[in-house]
């Protein structure tokens, strides 16, 4: 009889809490996915939808970003902060960036037209010369550079790169991945904060935690809520590539290496640890990934006629096939985000907005020279661009049409390289979010 009663009582014991472990919760392994299902917020498809079509983009736009045409991008990462007096750069090892010699550069992408290119864009050319490379003095590069960001001032979302400065270096991004440096602390969260508390736009409430909660951020206009999502995108896709990415030290028998890191991506997402906010910034990266995505699409006319020269006629050539081989998969996602809908309503009040929305972004590129870590502030500054070349792409007006180009429309180099590696780190973001699924469930 005490036998039975002794038995009884484990099964009341214990029967409670392994219901709610097994049946009435979700394991701690999967918290952190917990959201990625359903509608993307403010996008017009899912999260299902993105996997899919992200499983045919990765791929793509990895092989793209490869190319030589893509992988340099110039680059001044010596100027100081405005904002704060410098901190002092990393000293870490795994901080730098190594820079490009001019040889390793090749011409075209330094701008340097053969005449054979140059006859191409003008017909009837029945110059006899022979094959010269066309030089502007440095004078008169620096009078049409001034002239160029005078008029593109207007349209951009991005504080323009001085890339005729003697500091400005080529750097090949292939060379200088994205991963974890181990820079962290006081400097790199000063830069997160002024991002998030000095240039995103507030709620009406002045006791805000750290970050906004999808709460608060339903108190917003479609455009506040637009502008949020892109910069917890970006945060959150840069620490899945440090997870993803991370510098195991070694212990005196190993070496140092660079692997995937589980506990360290549980750490930045696990509701848990980020007050059950992690789940909701790994959704923004969905968002964000739509939101390029959107405008490497719409950009496509542009594409059509942009020759991404480097003077290597192949390798020119097979980008280009490239790039519309990645533009077919927008048949099997039509609907991602919609531009459209941003800014209507009242004019004076819509153009206000807008105005004020560009001059956030253009702030926070700036922010990125305040990066103590040279290696993250490339990335910082090739994400910013890229991003900021997106929106300029997306709020152009009539100048990009479904078949046509406005002559006034054009991007500069550094703004098409820094497009499609931005495409490239969330299209990577989204792979490496879905391998850590596939991990924890072990």
């Amino acid at each position: 009889m005490k036998r039975l009663l002794y038995s009884i009582v484990l099964i009341i014991t214990v029967l409670p809490s392994f219901t709610a472990s097994n049946y009435g919760q979700k394991s701690s392994e999967d918290q952190c996915f917990c959201q990625l299902t359903g509608k993307v917020e403010d996008c017009c498809c899912d999260v299902e939808a993105v996997n899919s079509l992200n499983k045919e983009v990765y791929p793509r736009i990895i092989d793209i970003v490869k190319q030589s045409y893509f992988k340099f991008y110039k680059v001044n990462l010596e100027r100081s902060c405005p904002f704060w007096p410098d901190d002092g750069a990393c000293s870490l090892r795994d901080c730098s960036v190594q820079t490009c010699s001019e040889d390793e550069v090749p011409d075209g992408v330094k701008g340097y037209h053969s005449k054979k290119e140059q006859s191409k864009k003008c017909e009837g050319d029945n110059s006899t010369l022979g094959d010269v490379d066309i030089h502007l003095s440095e004078a008169d590069k620096l009078a049409f550079e001034t002239w160029k960001q005078y008029d593109d001032a207007e349209n951009s979302f991005c504080m323009p790169e001085d890339e005729l400065s003697a500091d400005s270096k080529y750097v090949n991004l292939l060379l200088n991945p994205e991963r974890f440096t181990n820079y962290k602390g006081n400097s790199a969260n000063r830069v997160w904060h002024s991002i998030y508390k000095e240039n995103c736009f507030k709620v009406p409430n002045p006791y805000t935690e750290k970050y906004e909660s999808s709460s608060m951020l339903n108190q917003m206009c479609l455009e506040k809520r637009v502008f949020y999502r892109v910069i917890s995108g970006m945060h959150a896709s840069i620490n899945t590539h440090l997870s993803a990415q991370f510098l195991f030290k070694g212990n005196g028998i190993t070496k140092p290496s660079w692997g995937v890191n589980v506990k360290e991506f549980k750490k930045r997402f696990d509701p848990e640890r980020t007050k059950g906010q992690g789940p909701s910034w790994l959704k923004n990266i969905y968002f964000l990934y739509l939101l390029v995505w959107r405008a490497v699409v719409k950009a496509g006319p542009y594409w059509q006629q942009e020759g991404f020269y480097t003077g290597n006629a192949e390798e020119d050539s097979l980008v280009k096939k490239y790039v519309g081989d990645l533009l077919l998969q927008s048949r099997n996602c039509p609907s991602t985000f919609d531009e459209t809908i941003m800014f209507t309503g009242d004019p004076v009040k819509s153009r206000s907005l807008k105005e004020e929305f560009r001059k956030k972004f253009r702030n926070i590129t700036r922010i990125m020279d305040c990066v103590g870590c040279q290696k993250c502030r490339l990335w910082g500054k090739v994400q910013t661009q890229g991003i900021g070349t997106a929106l300029k792409i997306l709020f152009s007006g009539n100048q990009l049409d479904k078949d046509t180009v406005s002559s006034s429309f054009r991007l500069k180099r550094n703004e098409i390289v820094a497009l499609f590696n931005a495409l490239g780190r969330y299209s990577s973001s989204i792979h490496y979010v879905q391998m850590f699924r596939t991990l924890t469930r072990r």
